[in-house]
């Protein structure tokens, strides 16, 4: 007994020695290495695989863009200062060992699969590091660091991620994952915008012989990475061919080549962008949203005459297999703009509209579609369709402040009016016309249009009996189970409804005679209860009554409409002509009010209008209303602006005298009186002639001088406005850089 408690005793203390981290022993680093890895880091490991599968799940591309190659939006880095080391264990790894919390998250934080990886990291080098003689002797502890690196750079904590690669690289030199260490070290560098340390790192690493092709895939990738922050496009191409030559990492490849198809793509390289894009659909183990999204690409990089038919075939066989569905709407989408650019406007609108109706469609690619949909009735003239259109892409759009929809919101404004004018033309005109009926034609009118809706509903509710009988008789869901045959009582769903349209018509009456009256006062004979039951069960929606009390028939309401009327015209009459262009819907609306009869300060700029309108193609009508102002409104500054033309050339004048004035704000904001700057440029800028060249110039300066003094924010808002309003200029154009490099 005694030597079982001996043999007990010492296999105790061997395993007590063999725990220690302190004595450098062949026992101690087996345990503490088996331990560390297939405890501790295994578990690490899963957290970390989960936190990856997440983001592959979670995260959506943007087909309409380049893709980013590595599928991370990092939009609010957080560069988290470390907790260096004070004890005599390894600094500058980013936590204290002293400080046992720190390797827990606070208690209100939710933890993320990357904190677990992270914790379990970190618990593996502090209990099982056998730094001995500044030696470790744990061949483990370098698997720890590269775990704990890789789950800071996933919680954007890119600086103390290069610490714990920084360690790996000083201290284990020979490990096997040194060179993976090295590529996620460039990785983070090129996170933090330190893009030339990281390809130096990397086209040195590139040079060793004997790689792995799993190394040298991801070095390529990381480089192509690196030079995409450089805009240097060639190179980025160059970098991803050689990242795809092999498929270890089979997702990252398969994103590869659709980035790589997508630069071909952009620099109008389509036979090279189609190769790219057939090889990545033949790549059976690339995932399939990359394949689809290669099939649509390789349709439109192959658009032409020749060969539109043998495209649209290839979209229809994408659209009827089942596999596609998710993508429906993008596929619609581009079998539209295939029609489109066939003139096949009927076809083009019908599949625009059938991927907006697509189900699990996407808000961006339904702005693409009302876009569309929106310029063509535009080019049509049809404003009040394109307007609304327009508006649609505003309520559909999860990101209002692109310069796109930005774009958009301005059309629409510049629509809205022109939409409210035309409406209240539409209503006012049919005001006036009912008025001007005589009262027989009036009430046959009404009488028209009661007939039609009681015949609509009448055929909406025996519509809703059909469906509920249609139910009962295959077996419907709610279809009682006593329910003997079709017969109308024996069918439990149509006996309900039929209950429910007698109490919505009736109400709740008792079984009894008369019940169709409710008060049983009003009967005098049988001959008047026919009567009595047509003036109780009266709606008004069938009542001529109900309509012709809403005709205005005195002079003063009519006056009121015919003026409103007018004022519509007269402004639909500008809009076409200035803001639109439009000389043949401009001439109509102005003409109209003059035949019209319209105020007296309405005639005067109405045949002025006309008149240079008319200046342009039609001499004998231009002459026409020239001859009328001369001699009917000799007095008027239209006149004699007619009569003296150099007038008009005073804008010239005003351009130079506004020169004069942007020379004084300029000088202002040399001298750094930027509040002045703003003040200053806000009472000038209504002063100036709409148009005028020097507004951008103006509007510019403005957002300089918010930029000095105002916050980063307010800056780049200012300087969107120029950007926007401003774009086909050189100074929304500088706007735009500025932005570009501001948001950086």
């Amino acid at each position: 007994m005694k030597n079982i408690q001996k043999i007990g005793f010492l296999s105790v203390l061997l395993f007590v020695i063999s725990c220690s981290t302190k004595k450098d022993a062949f026992l101690n680093r087996n345990y503490n290495a088996l331990t560390t890895q297939y405890n501790i880091l295994y578990n690490g490991g899963v957290a970390f695989d989960q936190g990856l599968s997440e983001i592959n799940l979670n995260y959506e591309d943007d087909f309409f863009e380049l893709l980013p190659i590595e599928p991370l939006s990092f939009e609010n880095t957080k560069f988290r200062i470390p907790i260096l080391s004070t004890g005599a264990k390894d600094p500058g790894i980013g936590f204290d060992f002293n400080n046992k919390t720190n390797a827990k998250a606070a208690p209100e934080e939710q933890l993320t699969p990357f904190d677990i990886a992270e914790q379990k990291a970190v618990k593996a080098i502090q209990k099982h590091s056998m730094n001995i003689n500044g030696k470790e002797r744990n061949k483990k502890i370098d698997d720890a660091y590269l775990l704990l690196g890789k789950s800071r750079y996933y919680t954007e904590r890119f600086i103390p991620a290069i610490d714990a690669y920084n360690y790996i690289i000083a201290n284990y030199p020979n490990a096997s994952l040194i060179n993976e260490t090295k590529i996620w070290r460039a990785k983070a560098h090129i996170r933090i915008e330190n893009e030339e340390l990281a390809i130096e790192t990397l086209e040195i690493l590139l040079r060793k012989p004997d790689l792995p092709d799993f190394i040298r895939e991801d070095a390529n990738t990381a480089l192509a990475m690196a030079y995409t922050k450089l805009d240097s496009i060639n190179t980025v191409r160059n970098y991803l061919w050689e990242a795809t030559k092999t498929s270890k990492n089979k997702t990252q490849r398969a994103r590869n080549l659709f980035v790589l198809g997508q630069l071909y793509s952009l620099d109008k390289i389509k036979d090279t962008a189609s190769i790219v894009f057939k090889k990545l659909i033949n790549f059976k183990q690339a995932p399939y949203k990359y394949k689809i999204h290669a099939a649509i690409e390789l349709a439109k990089n192959s658009v032409s005459d020749s060969s539109s038919l043998a495209i649209l075939e290839r979209y229809k066989k994408l659209i009827k297999n089942r596999d596609n569905r998710p993508y429906l709407d993008e596929i619609y989408y581009q079998v539209a703009v295939l029609e489109q650019e066939r003139d096949s406007l009927s076809l083009a609108i019908l599949n625009y509209n059938k991927s907006l109706r697509a189900k699990n469609g996407g808000a961006k690619q339904k702005t693409y579609s009302y876009e569309q949909l929106a310029k063509i009735y535009f080019k049509d003239l049809d404003y009040v369709t394109s307007g609304a259109y327009y508006d649609s892409i505003l309520q559909v759009a999860n990101n209002k402040n692109t310069l796109r929809i930005k774009r958009f919101e301005r059309r629409a404004k510049n629509l809205s009016s022109l939409v409210m004018y035309e409406k209240n033309l539409q209503k006012n005109d049919s005001i006036l016309i009912l008025a001007a009926l005589p009262k027989e034609q009036l009430e046959k009118y009404f009488q028209d249009y009661i007939d039609k809706i009681k015949k609509e509903d009448e055929e909406l509710a025996q519509k809703k009996l059909n469906q509920i009988s249609f139910g009962s008789s295959f077996g419907g869901g709610l279809q009682s189970t006593d329910a003997k045959g079709k017969w109308y009582f024996y069918n439990s769903q149509s006996l309900g409804f039929g209950k429910g349209e007698f109490k919505r018509v009736w109400g709740n009456r008792p079984l009894e005679d008369n019940w169709r009256i409710s008060d049983k006062s009003i009967l005098v004979n049988e001959s008047n209860v026919d009567n009595d039951i047509a003036t109780t069960i009266k709606n008004p929606r069938y009542e001529i009554s109900t309509y012709l009390e809403t005709v205005p028939s005195s002079a003063k309401e009519l006056d009121s409409i015919a003026f409103d009327r007018n004022t519509a015209l007269f402004e639909l009459g500008l809009i076409y002509k200035e803001q639109f262009k439009n000389r043949p819907k401009s001439i109509k609306n102005l003409e109209r009010l003059l035949a019209s009869k319209p105020n007296k300060e309405l005639i005067l700029p109405a045949n002025y209008h006309l008149y240079q309108l008319y200046l342009l193609s039609e001499n004998t009508k231009a002459a026409q209303y020239k001859n009328l102002i001369l001699n009917s409104y000799s007095d008027s500054p239209f006149a004699k602006i007619i009569l003296n033309p150099e007038i008009e050339l005073s804008k010239e004048k005003e351009v130079d005298e506004d020169s004069e004035v942007y020379e004084i704000a300029y000088r202002l904001y040399k001298d750094d009186f930027f509040e002045d700057v703003i003040c200053f440029i806000d009472m000038t800028i209504p002063t100036l002639e709409e148009g005028s060249i020097l507004m951008s110039k103006f509007e510019l300066l403005k957002a300089y001088a918010i930029g000095k003094y105002q916050n980063k924010d307010s800056y780049i808002a200012a300087l969107e406005k120029v950007a926007v309003d401003y774009s086909q200029t050189e100074q929304g154009k500088k706007a735009l850089e500025i932005m570009k490099r501001l948001k950086k």
